[in-house]
């Protein structure tokens, strides 16, 4: 294997087992920073000795046992925390020459709680959201500073200092390492899930840049989701979000032409939609109905919507009646106007523009949608289909100035051109 080959191998395998790695660290050193710190040692050492001495025959089992030797060396520093130092040592050493089996052992017996509670720790809500995603992209998704960064939108540095304040918040305040007692694990749980949606839909509907789409979001999300499923079964909002990530996710390859050209919901080429993960998104659907026991929270009501789309083989096949039905109960869910907006397309598809528009120009004045520019797109859109066009070209020229992405734009751009020649807007 070249150098360069593996390089690749080392990189291949910290995405994988970076966070398995974090999560075992912080269960010894009590610290997510020093935790952090010590596995990147650990991928140093990597990085050092596996070009000349091979790949290991269990990489993750290697970075850890590197890692913990690291953390011996940490705790024995720091004069405390003796007795864990005896039992770590005994640990590693008892396995001979070759520590790897025991490596192995000890992640079987917690791997599980490890990340579950690296998973609560990085979105605690001690931080701000903000700072919930950046750890957590950081933590578990294994994406540098840099990608981070350049996935937002922001300067490397404000990342750097989310990142940095978050460690800092955490430590200073003492923040346990561990899953939070029942009285508390709801409230960590939700945001637990709000940073996996929010990371989520960033990598769906970029809000700025020249990008359509930002797929390493998209997959760092869902992979999170995934992880959290099978370490929370019996949590129907788990399931309800994970089932609306794997049906979104499925419409990824038809979202966009050639040029990287957004292509909207009911033009898109259906038989581009990924049906192996429609098909685990309506599995996670029925599992998080079943767990909810016919009171379906929010994630699982957003599932059933989108569920509606991808049962729908053609666009016409659409049932936009239960579309608006589910939306008036994730309206009282939720009471958002963002979801308002949506009840009312949802409407205009069932009952005709006209129904739609008066929904929209009850909400129109909302302070919170005062610079959204989904507002008046949806409000320019439901106008021409009326054949109101001047008054359509001025909703998508007011949209197209509030978004920050370039592909939008362009399209409301598009639009607003055709109500200005008189044209309902071909997409």
């Amino acid at each position: 294997m070249t150098v360069t080959e593996t390089h690749r191998a080392i990189d291949a395998v910290w995405r994988i087992e970076s966070a398995r790695v974090i999560a075992g660290l912080a269960r010894i050193v009590r610290d997510v920073g020093r935790a952090e710190e010590l596995a990147q040692d650990a991928l140093v050492a990597a990085l050092e000795q596996w070009p000349e001495q091979g790949v290991p025959k269990n990489p993750g089992a290697w970075l850890m046992a590197t890692a913990k030797h690291r953390a011996i060396d940490h705790v024995r520093r720091e004069q405390v925390l003796a007795r864990k130092v005896q039992e770590l040592g005994h640990e590693i050493e008892t396995g001979g020459v070759n520590p790897e089996p025991d490596i192995d052992a000890a992640l079987d017996d917690d791997i599980g709680d490890d990340v579950l509670r690296l998973v609560f720790t990085a979105c605690h809500p001690v931080l701000s959201t903000e700072a919930q995603v950046a750890l957590t992209l950081r933590m578990l998704g294994g994406l540098t500073t840099k990608e981070i960064a350049r996935a937002f939108l922001v300067g490397e540095t404000t990342i750097q200092q989310r990142i940095v304040r978050a460690k800092k918040t955490l430590a200073d305040k003492k923040i346990p390492f561990e899953i939070p007692p029942a009285g508390e694990r709801a409230e960590r749980l939700a945001s637990v899930l709000e940073v996996i949606y929010l990371i989520f839909n960033e990598g769906y509907a970029a809000t700025a840049g020249d990008d359509w789409l930002r797929p390493t979001l998209c997959e760092e999300a869902l992979r999170l989701g995934r992880v959290l499923a099978g370490l929370t079964p019996r949590d129907a909002e788990v399931h309800g979000l994970v089932a609306l990530l794997e049906i979104q996710a499925s419409r990824s390859k038809a979202r966009t032409d050639a040029h990287g050209e957004p292509i909207l919901l009911l033009e898109q080429n259906r038989s581009k939609w990924d049906q192996m993960l429609i098909r685990r998104g309506l599995a996670a659907l029925d599992k998080a109905m079943e767990l909810s026991d016919g009171k379906p929270g929010p994630y699982t009501v957003q599932a059933a919507i989108a569920a509606c789309h991808a049962r729908a083989r053609v666009a016409e096949d659409t049932d936009w009646a239960q579309i608006a039905a589910l939306y008036a109960t994730l309206s009282d869910l939720m009471g958002s106007p963002i979801v308002e907006l949506n009840r009312a397309v949802a409407l205009s598809m069932a009952f005709g523009p006209d129904i739609g528009l008066q929904l929209v120009d009850m909400i129109v004045d909302e302070p919170s949608l005062k610079n959204y520019h989904l507002l008046p797109s949806v409000r320019g859109d439901l106008l021409a289909k009326l054949g109101r066009y001047e008054e359509a070209q001025a909703e998508f020229d007011r949209a197209a100035s509030l978004t920050g992405n370039e592909r939008e734009r362009a399209l409301l751009q598009e639009r607003a051109a055709a109500c200005a020649r008189g044209e309902a807007p071909e997409r």
